[in-house]
């Protein structure tokens, strides 16, 4: 027996209202901003010019095409699950329902490394962006972890600005996601402002020469092997773009919270995909135009944009500043995201008895799952404040894709398993959508490098001997 999760009981946990439950607060709007404050962070303004210069070259504006069919599809799948079933928990209470228990124990632990451990990278990327800003007016020792030392022998002792913005941001969830929204909104509207700025006023500077080839030629020299040049740089670079579209998924870990899930879930989900799409081609057209994408392999790294804009776009300087407290902007309503979803995952995986109690209990005020909170802000902190940014890899994407395949896999399985149960939005073409999804999210996974690979491996591995020595024993649906 798989041990899967009556439809009927997480309906009714659904409808559930009043003390012990989720306040319903968020409207579509809500839910799109919320989306879109996930999505747009550090992926846009670093990963672009990254696979650019390792893969794509040009081309990058394909990756991205790609790595949002990749999404768009998963999309697809999410949003049905996320209208007909509203629950808190996102992929977790999906596999639940329609692949049992293990199969969601692994997704469970699989989304730790895309908001646990992805909000502690971006914080340490957020303590980096703020120095640069002051003018490297932290001390070395105060910014960065104890196993980390300076060029002149200084040896960090903690990175404080990390801890500082995730403190800040676990006392807004506590708050209520209702004050979580507006305050992400906000954010959003000041980081797709400045997105549209660069776009606007870089597309005077494109220099057509830098999109010529526009695909990486076979015989390009540091390019050898199948996925450093053509078609195939081009998934690699997907692979590696992924990651700054990783936030659209939360959305559907605030379903429980949504005022009319039905609706608003599916808008949500797909509204801040197709918005964020738009605006990262766009992106990536224009930064390939005003710098050529050789450059990026030696210059910029993750300061490409502000290079692009103070070698090439002569007079605005200001830009570049505003790029950089945009990033600063990114990466706190992504932590937001990534933060709110996790705790929002482990508000579910409690309610089934796999992890500890303490991780559903609410706050008597504000709903919230503030204990959760506090936890994961130790946890996370623990990262944040005291390991090098550069141990995450490409660990969080892993994460997310393989989240993905099973979405996917489990639309097909509850077509088969529950063909009458009311569908207020349907994946189109299935099982066709579906198991393009899995090809083309398997094939990003695959062309990532192999000791990422093995590391997710090995966090498996853990994962399930933590769920054969307490979960199995406390599962709610075993003991039953």
């Amino acid at each position: 027996m798989r041990f899967k999760k009556p439809l009927d009981l997480l309906l009714s946990e659904a409808s559930k209202t009043g003390e012990g439950s989720l306040k319903r607060t968020l409207g579509a709007t809500n839910l799109v901003a919320l989306g879109i404050g996930a999505i747009i962070g550090a992926g846009l303004f670093v990963r672009t010019a990254a696979a650019s210069a390792e893969a794509a070259g040009p081309a990058v504006t394909l990756s991205f095409i790609v790595a949002a069919i990749g999404c768009a599809l998963a999309g697809l799948c999410y949003a049905e699950f996320a209208a007909m079933i509203p629950v808190a928990g996102s992929a977790y209470t999906y596999a639940y329902a329609t692949m049992g228990e293990v199969v969601a124990w692994v997704i469970g632990w699989a989304l730790i490394l895309e908001y646990a451990l992805g909000a502690a990278t971006v914080s340490i990327a957020w303590s980096e962006y703020l120095n640069n800003l002051l003018g490297g007016a932290i001390p070395y020792e105060w910014c960065h972890s104890p196993f980390e030392t300076s060029a002149n022998g200084v040896s960090g002792f903690v990175n404080a600005p990390a801890l500082l913005i995730l403190g800040l941001i676990t006392l807004v969830l506590i708050r209520g996601s209702k004050e979580s929204a507006a305050f992400n909104a906000v954010i959003v509207m000041v980081k797709v402002a400045i997105v549209l700025v660069f776009v606007a006023i870089g597309w005077k500077f494109i220099n057509a020469a830098n999109h010529t080839p526009y695909i990486i030629p076979e015989n390009t020299p540091g390019h050898e092997g199948f996925f450093a040049h053509g078609w195939g740089g081009i998934l690699k670079g997907a692979g590696i773009v992924f990651f700054a579209f990783i936030g659209f998924d939360a959305v559907s870990t605030a379903a429980q919270e949504a005022k009319n899930p039905k609706r608003d879930m599916p808008i949500g989900i797909l509204g801040s995909l197709v918005v964020c799409t738009i605006l990262y081609i766009l992106f990536a057209h224009v930064l390939t135009g005003v710098a050529n994408w050789t450059e990026f392999k030696t210059s910029g790294k993750e300061a490409s944009v502000a290079y692009a804009i103070q070698k090439y776009m002569i007079g605005y300087d200001w830009l570049a500043t505003s790029i950089t407290i945009a990033i600063l902007a990114g990466f706190s309503s992504v932590i937001l995201v990534m933060l709110m979803g996790q705790s929002r995952v482990f508000y579910s995986m409690s309610k089934d008895g796999l992890i500890p109690k303490v991780f559903s209990e609410l706050h008597p005020k504000y709903s919230t799952p503030y204990k959760s909170n506090y936890i994961l802000f130790a946890f996370v902190g623990l990262f944040g404040g005291f390991i090098p940014g550069s141990v995450a890899g490409d660990l969080t994407s892993i994460g997310t894709l393989f989240a993905f395949v099973l979405v996917c896999a489990g639309i097909m399985i509850m077509r088969k398993s529950d063909p009458n149960i009311e569908r207020p939005f349907r994946t189109p073409w299935v099982p066709f959508v579906p198991i393009l999804g899995i090809v083309v999210c398997s094939a990003m996974i695959v062309s990532l490098p192999g000791e990422t690979l093995m590391s997710a491996f090995l966090w498996m591995l853990v994962g399930l001997v933590i769920y054969f020595v307490y979960s199995k024993k406390h599962s709610v649906i075993r003991n039953k």
